[in-house]
């Protein structure tokens, strides 16, 4: 009986040892940021260097790397963009990169995301193919991926091993989307002060129509008046050239901030009231 259960555990172990939860030399990782309107989601592995000579070594130049570890770098797109000055439509692709020594990198989006090594992929299932700058930083021991220069509707996604560091940059413009958006909010019987100001501001914001932007503004104040919508209010009457009002409207907001005990904001508020009466006085 004893030898019995002993087999019965002998043969048991290697199930064992292939369920076991260990640390992966290169971890997965996922990062994810809001481009405009469109969620970008990045999943990776993230090897590190080791002691190793990582480009012209463990990634040869001018080859196809899968760019990073394990399973091939995934990125995924809830709406259509632009990257690198190239449609993309919206979807999850897998990535791949050629890096070269001391210039730009190629960067390959391939329809297959369930792509291992580079010799996995196709060429025929590649959607797009572009060159981005790339340039020298200090050491990164770990492969790392994150999105920096963010501005409006457009960000840079970064790659980062060793000392060299490329810079996919991507763009969703959200103005058609944000105004279905505002038309749909400022639409319903109950909107209160806060579906106006919005509106207003993303209008101020993307110099779109300034009238329509000075009566989201002024209604967004008629229903509750916050130093912060009043504020809008002012820059959309300086939008319609009605400095005078701005710098009145300004100094309003101004005061509330103070009595909110909010310095920064006051102080911002003086600061343009000055410049729009400056403005007036021309």
């Amino acid at each position: 009986m004893k030898r019995t259960l002993y087999a019965i555990a002998i043969a048991a172990m290697p199930l064992i040892s292939v369920a076991q939860d260990l640390p992966a030399p290169s971890p997965k990782a996922m990062v994810q940021q809001r481009i405009g309107l469109t969620d970008v989601t990045v999943e990776y592995s993230r090897p590190s260097m080791k002691g190793r000579k990582v480009f012209g070594d463990v990634v040869p130049y001018g080859e196809v790397w899968r760019t990073g570890a394990n399973k091939a770098t995934s990125i995924s797109f809830k709406g259509d963009v632009v990257v690198a000055d190239q449609p993309l439509k919206a979807g999850t692709y897998s990535i791949f990169t050629i890096p070269h020594e001391g210039g730009a990198w190629e960067v390959i989006f391939n329809r297959n995301t369930e792509l291992w090594g580079a010799s996995d992929r196709k060429p025929e299932e590649d959607v797009l193919h572009i060159k981005v700058p790339a340039k020298e930083c200090p050491i990164t021991e770990t492969f790392t991926m994150e999105f920096a220069n963010l501005g409006q509707d457009e960000g840079d996604l970064v790659l980062r091993w060793e000392t060299q560091e490329a810079f996919v940059h991507i763009t969703a413009d959200a103005t058609k989307q944000g105004k279905a958006n505002i038309a749909e909010a400022v639409a319903k019987a109950d909107a209160g002060y806060r579906p106006f100001y919005s509106a207003a501001n993303f209008y101020l914001d993307r110099n779109l129509d300034a009238k329509q932007a000075l009566a989201w503004a002024e209604k967004s104040v008629s229903k509750e008046k916050k130093y912060w919508n009043t504020f809008v209010l002012a820059k959309a009457q300086a939008a319609n050239n009605m400095f005078k009002e701005a710098a009145d409207t300004a100094r309003e907001a101004a005061k509330m901030a103070a009595e909110e005990k909010d310095g920064g904001a006051e102080r911002t508020y003086l600061q343009k009231s000055e410049e729009w009466m400056a403005k007036a006085g021309k």
